[in-house]
């Protein structure tokens, strides 16, 4: 028969679902689950929970015309035995609509079905099957200590193989499978250190690194993770995607962090939920449409819900930072399942824009709460009923003389989330002044190169809004010439998603588009498929065929472009793999050290 579900899988923190760990389901294509079949998982579910002993505790069904995610929350120590209850409770909530509740039982095969799982035909046996995995799997040390821990008000983080109480210099680890007793833990040692949860569509990466600097400056030796890695204290522990829950378990258990920035991805929180349990401070930049078709999440709401989840491992008297200028933010801040209470909403929200006399902000700012935005030609920071100027925002390199209105955003939301972390108005406003001023400041963000007049602009812009904002940033920093961009898209959006890049490609009427093969992000996709999406759409905009190149590679997609270059033009690189940024960098580096000039043989 059809399995009917594609994917299963564990959730170990806070989640879209719920503020606790669980299991997750995703209906599989062709399966239909009415409002009468979550009904009977609902029953299911909550029959399971007292056969095994377990306490009642949230059931969340998120689906469109029949087909989405169907989740449970679940004791930390049974989540494996969870996702079996969940695949369990959903063979038998269809049952009555499959035609097989009759089935004699020779017709077995009929029913999903493999050793050691649940049997659909045979009630009594499947709930023995289901007792059995969940008494193999408890562990009552783990509990334990995780209640111990909770008591005293520490953060715990967790993964199949280890288990740490505490962070960074005040956090103790030990293996699964050779846990103290909560006797034997020396908690005196054990504490928390400041955390900050960077989340968003844009801008996560480069506000993560902002907030790390200024901790930096402020004397803390911070460890932050991101989609380049792993660093402490300034120095590359990891490298790779760690904006997920393995970087964020990565900087906590360094034992030389004295607070952490952690970036959060959507993948991470959908795919395991957050890792951390309490932040003092958490950052939404904004929400655009990205990602959509994947793990249920279709359309702004739901990934802006998934953003939110952050709000969820806020300390009791943490801060949510949230952008004004994001309609949907402002929409879902009232939600109810998001929203702080009105008595404590103007101390634990703090609210950035481009405009610090914002309607919101100046609203904001009457009831006591922090904002920050731009007020003639300065960043403003207000908290404690104060202004503080943190200077000039033409005089901020990351702002590129004002013209990168996103970086604008970006420096007033860190700002605001460093003051909820405790540091000096005085040292914020010195980073802001100096960060991004070296390319190595911000890798593979707004990263800049001038040959003569000719300038070349390597940044990370990977979804429609991201791309439009940067190619703004480029035309404001070289205003005449004719425009290249190197383009490509990796295999996990929507047809819709991918078209809608090459749009905003095209409007923008460039001379040459040099479309890239990114094998290593195919993710599903059959090799061509994507550039065949993306140069579509190209032509279909007026883009001339002989304004369009392919490459094989990112680096071979720059030389295209940089031989097709001449004096004054614009060339702009979104450039995705880490590996292909580092052979760009270096190249533009080399040309830069010789003097190289457009026109003149490329280095080898």
């Amino acid at each position: 028969m059809t399995i009917p579900f594609e994917d299963s899988r564990r959730l170990t923190g806070a989640n879209l679902y719920f503020p606790a760990p669980g299991a997750v389901l995703e209906t599989a294509s062709g399966t239909v689950v009415d409002d009468a079949a979550v009904e009977r998982w609902r029953g299911g579910i909550e029959r399971m929970r007292r056969e095994l002993g377990w306490p009642s505790a949230p059931i969340d069904a998120r689906l469109r015309e029949g087909s989405g995610s169907l989740a449970i929350a679940a004791p930390i120590d049974q989540l494996f035995t969870a996702t079996e209850v969940n695949e369990y409770a959903l063979e038998l909530a269809l049952l009555p609509t499959s035609g097989r509740e009759n089935l004699p039982e020779g017709r077995r095969e009929d029913f999903f079905h493999a050793p050691a799982y649940p049997a659909i035909w045979d009630d009594g046996l499947a709930l023995r099957t289901l007792k059995l995995a969940s008494i193999a799997e408890r562990q009552p040390g783990l509990v334990a200590l995780v209640d111990s821990a909770h008591r005293r008000g520490l953060p715990v983080l967790l993964d199949d193989t280890e288990l740490t109480l505490g962070e960074g210099g005040g956090a103790l680890t030990w293996p699964l499978d050779a846990l103290p007793s909560p006797d034997a833990v020396e908690w005196n040692s054990l504490h928390a250190i400041p955390v900050a949860l960077v989340t968003g569509s844009n801008g996560k990466t480069t506000t993560t690194r902002l907030i790390a600097a200024i901790n930096e400056r402020g004397g803390r030796r911070t460890a932050l993770s991101s989609t380049d890695g792993v660093v402490v204290g300034g120095e590359p522990v990891a490298s790779g995607d760690y904006s997920g829950p393995a970087g964020a378990r990565a900087a906590l258990r360094d034992a030389r962090a004295e607070a952490a920035v952690l970036e959060t991805a959507r993948g991470g929180i959908l795919r395991r939920g957050l890792a951390v349990e309490r932040a003092q401070a958490a950052i939404v930049t904004n929400v655009s449409a990205d990602h959509f078709g994947e793990y249920g999440v279709h359309d702004l709401d739901d990934l802006a819900d998934t953003k939110l989840v952050v709000a969820h491992a806020l300390a009791p008297h943490g801060t949510l930072v949230l952008n004004a200028d994001d309609i949907l933010l402002v929409r879902k801040s009232r939600d109810s399942r998001f929203a702080i209470g009105d008595s404590e909403k103007a101390q634990r929200l703090a609210w950035f824009a481009l405009d610090a006399d914002h309607p919101l902000l100046a609203a904001h700012r009457a009831r006591g709460g922090a904002t920050c935005g731009a007020r003639d030609g300065e960043l403003v920071l207000h908290a404690d009923g104060v202004d503080r100027a943190l200077g000039r925002i033409v005089d901020m390199p990351l702002s590129a003389n004002g013209a990168a209105k996103y970086n604008i955003a970006n420096l007033a939301g860190a700002a605001l989330v460093a003051q909820a972390l405790g540091i000096d108005a005085a040292l914020i406003a010195q980073v802001c002044a100096q960060f991004g001023a070296s390319n190595s400041d911000n890798p593979g963000r707004l990263m800049r190169w001038h040959f003569g007049a000719t300038t070349v602009i390597v940044d990370y812009a990977h979804n429609p809004e991201g791309l439009h904002g940067l190619l703004e940033v480029a035309r404001a920093v070289s205003p005449a010439g004719r425009l290249a961009i190197v383009l490509g898209q990796a295999g996990n959006r929507e047809d819709a998603d991918i078209r809608a890049l090459a749009a905003v490609a095209a409007r923008r009427q460039p001379g040459l588009v040099v479309l890239k093969e990114l094998a290593s992000f195919a993710r599903g996709r059959m090799p061509g498929e994507v550039v065949a999406l993306l140069r579509d759409e190209l032509l279909r905009n007026g883009l001339a065929h002989g304004a369009l190149l392919v490459a094989a590679e990112e680096i071979d997609a720059v030389r295209a472009a940089l031989a097709w270059m001449r004096e004054g033009d614009l060339l702009v690189l979104p450039i995705h793999d880490k590996q292909g940024r580092a052979a760009v960098v270096a190249l533009l580096d080399k040309l830069a050290a010789t003097q190289w000039k457009p026109g003149n043989p490329l280095l080898s």
